[in-house]
């Protein structure tokens, strides 16, 4: 058995947490946010080094770009996940669907019982076939079982898939409101990346958490058992070197920030 999937909720919001209004996003043209989003979801995990390395530099510090050993290059049949509500999905340009490059897994009040759509033969079919159409599911539950399922999946003759075999990287969860507040009363969330805006917008669905306020935070400040991390964490993270500071795009002003739950907290979990 592969150890339980960890979630990271991912989303963009006002200084009261405000994340839609009317069903889009209150904020157009922040492309450069865009792209961070997109590059930060679809970038694998650095495997861990193996057991013979004596190096003292840790795999989490080792971005993609910078370790070229092809013993820790990711599986070619790797991706990352993201999960989302109806409303959210619809809210994508029908161009920009599914999201490419991760698998997309939709939560839907109309599908019951288990995701009814199976992997691809682990060793026949190429990440891009995993990751071409997305995944309906009946639930929060209903998602993470069916990606634990793939990655613990066994091949014919019993044995666990490995070399060759698909796998699950990392699992973001970007939205609605009801699919974050599912996934914040879960365990397995560990962290929130948060692009933080400053500028004012009108908006009707907000986020069911509450993070610090305003900018220009380095990390230390502590909410509802969440406390944000200093920059180089982020960055270690997600495996590059994120802008720091008020960022400013259209008019719009906003920060990249991450948040983790504290270990207090994780211990009542």
């Amino acid at each position: 058995m592969t150890p339980p999937l960890e979630l990271t909720l991912v989303l963009a919001a006002t200084r009261d947490m405000g994340i839609g209004l009317n069903g889009a996003l209150p904020w157009t043209g922040l492309r450069k946010e865009m792209a961070y989003f997109a590059r930060v979801t679809k970038r694998l995990p650095p495997p861990p080094p193996p057991p013979s390395s004596s190096s003292p530099i840790s795999s989490a510090t080792t971005t993609p770009q910078e370790d070229t050993s092809s013993s820790h290059q990711p599986s070619p049949h790797s991706f990352n996940a993201v999960i989302m509500g109806r409303k959210t999905w619809d809210s994508i340009p029908p161009r920009f669907r599914p999201l490419k490059g991760r698998l997309n897994i939709v939560i839907s009040r109309s599908v019951t019982g288990f995701p009814t759509t199976t992997p691809a033969s682990a060793a026949t079919k190429e990440r891009s076939d995993m990751t071409a159409e997305p995944v309906m599911a009946g639930s929060l539950d209903h998602a993470l079982a069916y990606l634990e399922g793939i990655n613990n999946k066994k091949k014919d003759d019993g044995s666990s898939a490995k070399a060759h075999a698909q796998r699950v990287g990392r699992v973001f969860v970007i939205g609605g409101g009801q699919i974050y507040g599912a996934a914040l009363q879960r365990k397995e969330t560990k962290r929130i990346l948060l692009t933080r805006v400053l500028s004012d917008f009108e908006c009707d669905v907000f986020f069911p958490l509450a993070l610090g306020g305003g900018g220009g935070g380095g990390g230390g400040g502590s909410d509802n058992g969440w406390t944000q991390s200093p920059k180089r964490r982020l960055d270690e993270w997600a495996g590059e070197e994120v802008p720091a500071g008020v960022q400013e795009e259209n008019g719009t002003k906003y920060e990249f920030q991450m948040w983790e739950k504290a270990a207090a907290e994780e211990d009542q979990t």
